[in-house]
C-alpha cells in the first residue's frame, strides 16, 4: 500500500506543473477555510476494517485525476463505513496540491442557501459555495427535498458544472435512489443526470468503521476494481 506521502507526491506531480506547490502557511490557511470536521488522512484510514472497502479505487482517486478532469466523486454505502473520512482525506490532498476546498453537511448547505432567500443574500451565498475548487457535501440525499431546496441544489450544481469544479458527495443511498427525493422530476433528472454522468462512483460496504478508529488498531489495505464512471 502507498503512504500518505506517496499519494501527496503523485498528486502534486500531476497537478502542479503549471501551479507551484503551496507553502506550509498557505496549506494551513486553506485547511482552516475548508472547515473540516477532522484533520484526517488516507494513511490513517483502516482499510482492513472490511474486505469490501475498495482500497485500490481510493488510491486511484488519491492521484486527483478527477480534479484535473473536472469530474465529481460520489462515495456511497451504509452508515459508518468511513465515507466522510475518505472525503476529507481527498480534500486534504486537494489542498496540498494548491487548491481551495470547502467541507459542509448537505443539510447545512441547503439551510445556508435558504437563508439567502429571506435576507436577499442568496446570490452571495451561492457564490460562496461555488467558489472553492472542490466542495464536499457530506450526508447528501438524506431525505426528500422541498421544491425550493431542489431549485437551490440545481443552481449550485449547475454553477459548479459550468466552471468544471468538482463535488465530493457522501451518501447512504445509491445514486439511482436519489431521483425520487426530488419533488419536480424534471429538475431532479436534469441535476442528477449532469452530476452522476460526470462522476466517479465508489461503493463502500462493510460493517461500521467507527469502532475501528479507536487507538491501537493497525491499518492495511485490500485491492479491488477501478471506480465506476
Amino acid at each position: 500500500m502507498g503512504t500518505w506521502s506517496s499519494y501527496s507526491r503523485c498528486a502534486r506531480t500531476r497537478l502542479t506543473a503549471a501551479k507551484p506547490p503551496p507553502s506550509p502557511a498557505a496549506i494551513a490557511r486553506r485547511q482552516r477555510r475548508a472547515k473540516f470536521e477532522e484533520q484526517v488522512t488516507l494513511e490513517g484510514f483502516d482499510f482492513k476494517a472490511s474486505t469490501k472497502i475498495p482500497a485500490a479505487v481510493i488510491r486511484d482517486l488519491a492521484t486527483l485525476n478527477w480534479l484535473h478532469e473536472g469530474s465529481s466523486v460520489i462515495l456511497y454505502g451504509p452508515v459508518g463505513v468511513g465515507k466522510t473520512h475518505v472525503a476529507q482525506s481527498l480534500g486534504q490532498l486537494v489542498i496540498r496540491a494548491g487548491y481551495d476546498v470547502r467541507f459542509i453537511k448537505a443539510s447545512r448547505a441547503l439551510a445556508h442557501l435558504s437563508g439567502g432567500h429571506a435576507d436577499g443574500s442568496w446570490n452571495k451565498r451561492l457564490a460562496e459555495l461555488a467558489r472553492p475548487a472542490v466542495l464536499i457535501l457530506d450526508d447528501w440525499a438524506m431525505r426528500e427535498l422541498k421544491a425550493t431546496q431542489a431549485d437551490d441544489l440545481y443552481e449550485l450544481v449547475s454553477e459548479r458544472a459550468v466552471a468544471r469544479k468538482p463535488l465530493i458527495l457522501t451518501s447512504n443511498r445509491a445514486p439511482k435512489d436519489w431521483y425520487p427525493l426530488f419533488p419536480n422530476k424534471v429538475v431532479g433528472e436534469s441535476l442528477l443526470d449532469r452530476l452522476i454522468n460526470n462522476s466517479y462512483q465508489v461503493f463502500m460496504d462493510g460493517p461500521s468503521y467507527r469502532p475501528n478508529k479507536r487507538p491501537g488498531r493497525p491499518a492495511s489495505s485490500v485491492d479491488t476494481d477501478k471506480p465506476q464512471r
